[in-house]
């Protein structure tokens, strides 16, 4: 783990998946061409299927899964297809292959709820990748920018608001990590997705640091966080800003670059480049002083090894394909009642679903979060979990905001969800 915090050939793999399904193929041709085409079994086409039964292949089911993983033009009617049955009565348009933009109403005691869904096959849509975006191009944290301007400077086709935030500043509350590098950590253990080259999970997330200085070792409790409690031992990069924030009570500060302490002071301190300071109580802090290497250890439970980024949210709504709303354990007791909402999740078969739901009007009066944990069960996610929503629920689709954000094109956010052009 270094000190930007960075979490420690596809290709070929492929090409060895499809000789394998290919070779299957021609086995199961070869197989059948033997069998039913030889004189020995063409008089009794009964007796080489009774043969066959009992060893519980069933050729054409077997043919037509493999057909529907390697062929782009299967794979693509079969999601086409798919798409048309899961959301009758509804508006769908074709964003890019594999990714699809529904606009529905449904009515929940007779009122009716506005919802945009984008489901995303991104085996089809292998031209893209799902990934956290900051509103700083510099990925500075104390930033707010619209949707629109995230979405098209991370060149992307789809975006949803991302994480809760802290109003004043833009710091993201909670875990997030792009590319490996881990801006913050987590609140309340909230729950989190993370995403993986070809891949999703979702789990109740905690980081667990410490600097470790020979015969010393000292937790850090979080990552460019705010301050909860004044015995918080809080490291800061330089996605914080140029300084760290104030000093507690009998507090002390380090900075620290390459895994040495360049600094000390009860004052704030100049972060560095390509380091951190360190800010907690003077009799944690002080001991290390005198030690000539300081090393900073990052992991995360669960461990999620190669895990690309991690954004975090909450409560759950969908957990292993039940309903499951843990609202009072992350203390999300606040965000009850119908509301505007945005929520993510994914299906069994790893299709991405992102789902805003317009509300606090009469056209839309908003969902509880056990109507949108439903919902989401209802569109085959067997893991989902709520994002920030109210005023900041906003979607942006090829261009455009689709719904309808109680501000016109949506609040200024800290960060965002995007479906972006790899490369």
């Amino acid at each position: 783990m270094d000190t930007l915090f960075a979490a420690k050939n596809w290709s070929n793999l492929k090409l060895i998946e499809v000789a394998f399904y290919f070779s299957i193929i021609a086995g199961l041709v070869l197989t059948q061409c033997l069998l039913f085409s030889s004189p020995l079994f063409a008089d009794d086409m009964r007796l080489a299927k009774a043969t066959l039964a009992p060893v519980g292949i069933d050729t054409g089911s077997v043919k037509n899964k493999i057909l529907h993983e390697i062929s782009p033009e299967v794979r693509e009617n079969n999601f086409n297809e798919e798409i048309k049955r899961k959301y009758p009565n509804s508006l769908i348009r074709t964003v890019s292959r594999g990714i699809k933009h529904i606009r529905l109403t449904k009515y929940y005691d007779g009122r009716p709820v506005r919802i945009n869904v984008v489901e995303v096959d991104l085996k089809l849509a292998d031209g893209f990748e799902l990934r956290p975006e900051l509103s700083s191009v510099s990925n500075n944290l104390k930033s707010r920018k619209t949707i629109t301007t995230i979405a098209k400077n991370s060149d992307s086709v789809v975006a949803i608001n991302g994480t809760y935030f802290k109003p004043q500043t833009g710091v993201p509350l909670g875990t997030l990590m792009i590319d490996g590098t881990l801006y913050t950590g987590p609140i309340y253990d909230r729950v989190a997705m993370g995403i993986f080259d070809n891949k999703f999970d979702m789990a109740r997330v905690q980081v667990k640091s410490y600097l470790k200085a020979s015969d010393i070792s000292v937790k850090v409790d979080n990552i460019n966080q705010p301050r909860m409690l004044s015995s918080y031992v809080l490291a800061y990069s330089k996605a914080w800003g140029t300084t760290s924030p104030a000093t507690p009570k009998y507090g002390y500060q380090i900075a620290i670059k390459d895994n040495k302490i360049i600094a000390s002071s009860t004052s704030p301190l100049a972060i560095p480049e390509d380091g951190y300071v360190i800010v907690g109580p003077a009799k944690q802090l002080k001991p290390l002083l005198s030690k000539s290497k300081v090393e900073l250890i990052i992991s995360t439970t669960p461990e999620w090894k190669g895990v690309k980024h991690i954004i975090s949210g909450g409560p759950y709504l969908v957990k292993n394909s039940e309903v499951f709303v843990d609202m009072t354990a992350q203390k999300l007791g606040s965000i009850g009642g119908k509301n505007p909402r945005t929520a993510i999740g994914y299906t069994g078969d790893n299709n991405l679903i992102m789902v805003t739901v317009d509300g606090r009007e009469g056209s839309s009066v908003g969902m509880t979060l056990m109507q949108l944990a439903r919902f989401m069960k209802s569109i085959g996610c067997i893991n989902a979990m709520n994002l920030d929503g109210g005023g900041s629920t906003v979607m942006y689709v090829d261009g455009a905001v689709v719904n309808r954000p109680q501000v016109k094109g949506g609040i200024t956010l800290s960060n965002a969800l995007v479906l972006s052009k790899k490369g």
